[in-house]
C-alpha cells in the first residue's frame, strides 16, 4: 500500500514537472524573459520538490537504521504525519523498535535471572577470558572460597595460591582437577572443572570449583568401612573353623591325657596322633592363607600377582574336610567329597581357591540349617575340557528374583549378612578367568558352579 502511492505521488509530480517543462518552453517562443525566468524557477521548484519527495523515506529508513546500529530504541517516529504513506512507514517502525524493546526487556530480565541464580549457589563460577586470563565475572562464591574481595585476573591468584593459579593456566576444557589448598577455613580439597564457549568472537574459559573436603571425607569414610566389613567377614570366616578344630584337637589331647594318668604305661593312640599332626597342619595352612589373603586384599588397587601352583583337587577337598568339618558336625550337618578323576588337578592359587570355597561352604550351611537331613556336597569334574567344582545344598534355595544380585559388592537378604563372600568369589574366579555360576530352586537348594 505504501509503495503504491508512493508511486502515485510520483507519478502526478513528473507529469507536472513535464507540464511546467512544456510550458516554459512555450514562453520562451512566445513570451518575454521575465516569464521564462518565473517558469525556470517554478520547473527548479518542482525538481527540489520531486528530489525531496523520492528521498524522504529513504532519510527516515536511515535514520531508523542508525539507531538500530547504536541499540536505541527509544526513539519515536511521528504516525500522524499528514504523508500517508511516510505515516505508515512510521507505524512499521514503531512496532519494530517496540518488539526489540521488548526483547531487550526479556534478555535483561534472563541475564539477571541466571546472574542471581549462580550468586545463590555455593559452586564458585568465574568466566575467564582464554587468551589474557582477564576475569569477566565471578560470583560470591568463587570469591568466599578462597577468601578474596575481588578478582580481576587469574594471574591476582598467584601470590596467595601459586597451585590454583598453575592449575587455572594449564587446565583444559572439559578437564577435572582435585586440588589440596590452605584456605582461610582450613586445609581443603577444590574440585577444578572447565568449560570452554564462544561469545561476541571470544574465547572464554568457564570455571567451576567446588569444596569437596566433606565430600571426600565421607567418602573415605564409607570406603574404611566398607574395607573393615570385608576384612573382618573373611577373617571370621576363616578362624571360625581354626577355632571349631583346635578346640576338638584340645578335647582329644584332654582325653588322651587322662588316660595317660589313668594309665601310665598304656600306648598312645596312633590314631590320634595322626588326626592331631593332620589338624595342626591344617590350621597352619589355614593361618597361611589367611595371611596371603589379606595381603592380597591390601593389594587390590594394584596389578595382581596370582600365586599359581598345581592344584590336586582330591588334597584340596581333603584339606577343606579336615577344616570345616568339625563346624559342620556341631550343627548336625553332613559333608561329602567327590572327585572324578581322582587325580584331577588345575593351575590355581591354592589360598585363594580355599578362600572361595569355605565361603561357598558357609553360605550352604546357613542355607541348610532348619532343614530335614542337612547335606553340602563337594563335586570336581572335567567336563568338555574345563574343570568345574560344584558346592551343592539342599537348603531353602535364592529367590529367583534375588539372583541376578547375590554377586553385586555388599547386596545381602540376610540380617546378619555381609554381601562380601559371592562378590570377591566372583573376583577371585575373574583373576583366574574362570567364572562362577548359580542355580537355585526354593525348597530344593542351590549349587554353585567353578569353572576353570
Amino acid at each position: 500500500m505504501i509503495f503504491k502511492r508512493l508511486e502515485f505521488g510520483l507519478f502526478v509530480r513528473v507529469l507536472l514537472l513535464l507540464a511546467m517543462m512544456f510550458l516554459t518552453l512555450e514562453y520562451l517562443v512566445q513570451y518575454t524573459w521575465l516569464q521564462v525566468m518565473s517558469g525556470l524557477l517554478i520547473l527548479l521548484g518542482q525538481v527540489w520538490e520531486l528530489s525531496r519527495y523520492v528521498t524522504r523515506s529513504n532519510n527516515e529508513l536511515a535514520k531508523f537504521l542508525q539507531a538500530v546500529k547504536h541499540r536505541d530504541f527509544s526513539q519515536r517516529f511521528n504516525e500522524h504525519t499528514t504523508n500517508s504513506s511516510l505515516r505508515q512507514l512510521h507505524k512499521a517502525f514503531n512496532l519494530i523498535n517496540d518488539t526489540y524493546k521488548q526483547l531487550h526487556i526479556e534478555k535483561e530480565a534472563q541475564f539477571h535471572y541466571m546472574q542471581t541464580i549462580l550468586q545463590m549457589i555455593d559452586t564458585g563460577i568465574m568466566a575467564v577470558d582464554a587468551a589474557t586470563g582477564e576475569v569477566e565475572w565471578v560470583n560470591d562464591a568463587f570469591k568466599n572460597t578462597l577468601g578474596v574481595p575481588y578478582l580481576k585476573s587469574v594471574a591476582n591468584l598467584e601470590p596467595r595460591y601459586p597451585a590454583l593459579h598453575e592449575a587455572l593456566k594449564t587446565i583444559e576444557p572439559g578437564e577435572s582437577k582435585l586440588l589440596k589448598l590452605k584456605l582461610p577455613k582450613g586445609q581443603s580439597q577444590l574440585l577444578l572443572s572447565a568449560t570452554a564457549f564462544t561469545m561476541q568472537q571470544r574465547d572464554l574459559l568457564l570455571i567451576a570449583l567446588k569444596n569437596v573436603s566433606a565430600t571426600v571425607d565421607a567418602t573415605e569414610t564409607e570406603a574404611w568401612q566398607k574395607l573393615l566389613r570385608v576384612m573382618t567377614h573373611e577373617i571370621m570366616n576363616s578362624v571360625a573353623p581354626i577355632a571349631s578344630l583346635a578346640d576338638t584337637l584340645g578335647r582329644h589331647l584332654q582325653m588322651e591325657r587322662e588316660k595317660q594318668e589313668q594309665e601310665p604305661e598304656a600306648v598312645p593312640d596312633p590314631e590320634l596322633l595322626e588326626d592331631t599332626a593332620e589338624g595342626i597342619s591344617i590350621i597352619k595352612k589355614r593361618s597361611e592363607g589367611l595371611l596371603r589373603f589379606a595381603h592380597f586384599y591390601r593389594n587390590l588397587n594394584k596389578s595382581q600377582q596370582l600365586m599359581l601352583t598345581t592344584v590336586y583337587v582330591q588334597e584340596l577337598f581333603k584339606s577343606i574336610n579336615g577344616l570345616m568339618r568339625p563346624q559342620l558336625e556341631e550343627q548336625g550337618v553332613e559333608l561329602s567329597c567327590n572327585v572324578s578323576p581322582p587325580g584331577l588337578h588345575l593351575n590355581a592359587d591354592v589360598n585363594l581357591l580355599e578362600q572361595v570355597l569355605i565361603n561357598l561352604i558357609l553360605n550352604a550351611k546357613r542355607a541348610v540349617q532348619g532343614r530335614p537331613q542337612p547335606h553340602i556336597q563337594l563335586t570336581a569334574q572335567q567336563v568338555d575340557g574345563k574343570i568345574t567344582i560344584e558346592v551343592q545344598d539342599n537348603g531353602s534355595g535364592i529367590p529367583e528374583e534375588l539372583l541376578e544380585n547375590i554377586f553385586i559388592p555388599f547386596f545381602t537378604s540376610h540380617k546378619d549378612g555381609s554381601g562380601i563372600g559371592l562378590s570377591l568369589a566372583k573376583h577371585i574366579m575373574l583373576l583366574h578367568k574362570g567364572s562362577i555360576q548359580v542355580e537355585s530352586k526354593e525348597g530344593v537348594g542351590t549349587v554353585f558352579k567353578l569353572v576353570f
